[in-house]
């Protein structure tokens, strides 16, 4: 396939998707595929891809892609830019918050006879979920480091 084709079928996955054609958007995936994704540890089959993503789908509608940049080099197609949707059910524990949620997104998709074989993707988790109003506390290790920091800037400034 060419690059200009390889570049169609990907961004026709993330348009099925946008659509709600799920079945659509699997079926551009070839049976062997496999995807490799920030922060989770063992690449996930074409089965464990599509659970992943529905938990995702499910949570969050009126979702879109927004690609400010589309790279081509041979079977690989580069998507950057922004997924935006609205959290309107259940994710990972944390109830509907009814909240837009903009998520800066990476990713790269090789292709093989027409199909989407290997996926490797980055979603800002930690930003996707600070706009959730989920707050990250430090752990106790670094209580001594913060409050020495602390008593520097008081000591700096008052002292």
């Amino acid at each position: 396939m060419s690059p200009e084709q390889n570049k169609s079928i990907v961004l026709r996955f993330y348009k099925s998707f946008d659509e709600s054609q799920i079945d659509q958007a699997l079926n551009l995936l070839s049976p062997n595929f496999t995807a490799h994704l920030g922060r989770v540890s063992t690449p996930l089959n074409k089965e464990e891809f599509k659970e992943f993503g529905m938990k995702f789908y499910l949570a969050f509608s009126q979702s879109q892609h927004r690609f400010d940049e589309v790279i081509v080099s041979g079977d690989k197609v580069v998507t950057c830019g922004i997924f935006t949707a609205i959290h309107t059910a259940e994710f990972q524990g944390l109830p509907a918050t009814g909240k837009q949620v903009n998520l800066a997104i990476m990713h790269i998709d090789r292709l093989e006879n027409g199909k989407i074989i290997e996926h490797w993707g980055y979603g800002d988790a930690l930003g996707l979920m600070q706009q959730l109003g989920v707050m990250f506390l430090p752990s106790p290790t670094l209580f001594p480091a913060i409050l020495k920091n602390l008593s520097f800037k008081f000591l700096k400034k008052f002292g």
